[in-house]
């Protein structure tokens, strides 16, 4: 019986491992693909945010301003970029769309950009899988991501891909 547990304690564990591995592989395989066709990635901090009407009142855009801290990919020399995407909140109205990423004020960020062709403003490249919020790990005291991967790393790895292309 004691041989039955410790067999089965070691197919659960080689499970585990092998889809912690594939779950891995899986993000540095998106990871590479976001920063192969990116036009910037940068990290830095939500410290504004404006939503309007476009031309026409038919549609509600924001503008996130984000404070740079580091440009991983492109560069527009800049301390500060300012992102748009649709959506946001004006008086009463409000207008959402999936797939779109949210900010908050104070939000550490670590973003893929693309640039528009049609007027050269930056929206976050691939939706929501692009944006990515940071945070202090209160034990180790590192920025993390919410899949609790360390920035320092991603941010290497990020460089990495951009310097092979």
């Amino acid at each position: 019986m004691k041989l039955f547990h410790t067999i089965l304690f070691c197919a659960v564990l080689m499970t585990f491992l092998l889809q912690f591995e594939a779950h891995s592989q899986t993000i540095q395989s998106e990871i590479k693909n976001l920063s192969k066709d990116a036009d910037m990635i940068v990290t830095g901090k939500v410290v504004d945010q404006k939503s309007q009407w476009n031309s026409d009142n038919s549609r509600i855009f924001t503008k996130v301003t984000i404070q740079v801290d580091e440009y991983l990919k492109g560069s527009n020399n800049q301390d500060r970029i300012v992102i748009t995407h649709p959506g946001g909140e004006v008086g009463n109205v409000g207008e959402t769309y999936s797939h779109i990423p949210t900010f908050a004020n104070d939000e550490d960020v670590l973003v893929f950009l693309k640039k528009s062709d049609k007027d050269q403003s930056l929206r976050v490249f691939e939706g929501d899988g692009g944006k990515m919020t940071l945070h202090l790990d209160k034990i180790s005291g590192e920025k993390v991501t919410s899949k609790n991967i360390k920035a320092n790393e991603l941010k290497q790895e990020i460089k990495s891909f951009v310097e092979k292309q």
